[in-house]
């Protein structure tokens, strides 16, 4: 199979996992994307269709256009595909512009792993994006979702019989784990005393009010609590991020990663994840299941997580971390001290995670394969189990 993938982000380590993750199945992969690192050179056979920034986006409408130009110059390769791949909305309608300059009749398959706040709006703005959305989705022979709370509340809700939806989450893939073991023991209570809680912040690094939080919560435990951060900064969102850090001693950032090989050392390096995203409360950020709760549980570092959030069901369900109602700086400086106290609810939420299934982090070998092979099946119809299973499509 030959697919022609269009993505936003050449340097985004999940687009580059999603690649590798087409080729372990035999997929021969061209792409299309944008880049937000001009500097990048992407390790597998790519056509840039332009630099675009994070949260811009009349330049992102006008990269649209662009970007299907110089996707078109490139018919052979289109034309030799067995299907087009879009990630996310924006490249879902550069895909649909690029195939109908062209002239092609190559199906579609929409690659959800964010829904754009674009399209929660209440307003005309709103309107016009959802009747774009949803003019592609019903041509679409599929929509791929890294979270089932993306289809409750946004595909269900919108357009109800318009598309079929399959759960690919944010897992680890099969390769990786092959050759990185998880951890096979776990300390018992953990008792020492002198040595500062370690608290991860790892992806893309968006939120003002996680590095706000994180930042005061560290100054009121000063020594006792140790912020340690990896991955790029959103400079659009947080955009006093580095002066931050710089006047906190508390909080060190490692910078940007290579993702997977990079994660054993990082997750290892600290004792709990922070996995709360607050960048689009109540839309996006609380309905998606981040990479960080796939990675940090592979590794056995329990979660801290928001209330209220598809994060917080499923950390709950799988008994994997601690979960914090509002007023958030209060709840995390009180449990933060209770855990400087006694440590051992750390150690059982490891052994926790230790416990469950491997396939839990780790996306099975040939999962990509049977998804595509159902999507093509053109007479296949998708349920998904409840939410609190958080179970892989079933076809019935």
């Amino acid at each position: 199979m030959r697919i022609a993938y269009f993505g936003h982000d050449s340097s985004d380590a999940a687009i580059r996992k999603r690649v590798h993750s087409f080729r372990e199945i035999g997929v021969e992969v061209y792409s299309y994307m944008m880049t937000r690192d001009p500097y990048h050179q992407p390790d597998w056979n790519n056509v840039e269709l332009g630099v675009t920034k994070n949260g811009a986006y009349l330049h992102r409408v006008y990269s649209i256009f662009k970007g299907a130009f110089a996707a078109g110059r490139h018919k052979r390769d289109l034309v030799a595909a067995d299907a087009i791949i879009a990630r996310n909305f924006d490249m879902l309608a550069t895909a649909y512009l690029t195939k109908f300059w062209l002239g092609l009749k190559t199906p579609v398959i929409y690659e959800c792993l964010d829904i754009h706040r674009l399209l929660c709006r209440e307003d005309l703005i709103g309107t016009i994006a959802r009747g774009i959305e949803r003019r592609l989705l019903k041509r679409s022979m599929g929509v791929l979702v890294s979270s089932p709370a993306f289809v409750e509340h946004h595909f269900s809700r919108h357009y109800p019989d318009l598309y079929r939806a399959f759960l690919i989450e944010n897992r680890l893939t099969a390769r990786f784990a092959d050759i990185t073991p998880r951890p096979t023991q776990v300390e018992q209570a953990l008792e020492i005393k002198n040595e500062p809680l370690k608290i991860g912040w790892v992806g893309i690094l968006r939120c003002q009010r996680t590095l706000d939080l994180l930042d005061r919560v560290s100054r009121k435990l000063a020594g006792k609590v140790e912020i340690r951060i990896h991955g790029k900064p959103a400079l659009r969102s947080v955009p006093e991020f580095h002066q931050t850090i710089s006047e906190n001693p508390n909080m060190i950032f490692a910078g940007a990663y290579c993702a997977p090989e990079d994660l054993p050392s990082i997750y290892q390096s600290f004792d709990l994840t922070w996995t709360g995203d607050f960048m689009e409360a109540g839309l996006n950020s609380t309905w998606l299941l981040p990479n960080r709760i796939y990675e940090g549980g592979y590794f056995a570092t329990p979660f801290i997580t928001p209330a209220g959030t598809q994060t917080a069901d499923w950390t709950s369900t799988h008994d994997s971390g601690i979960t914090l109602n509002e007023p958030l700086e209060q709840t995390l400086t009180a449990k933060l001290e209770e855990l400087l106290d006694d440590r051992s609810e750390i150690s059982r939420y490891r052994n926790a995670l230790l416990d469950l299934p491997k396939d839990t982090f780790v996306e099975p070998a040939g999962f990509l394969r049977d998804i595509l092979q159902q999507i093509f099946e053109r007479d296949t119809k998708i349920a998904f189990a409840s939410n609190d299973a958080l179970s892989q499509p079933k076809r019935t």
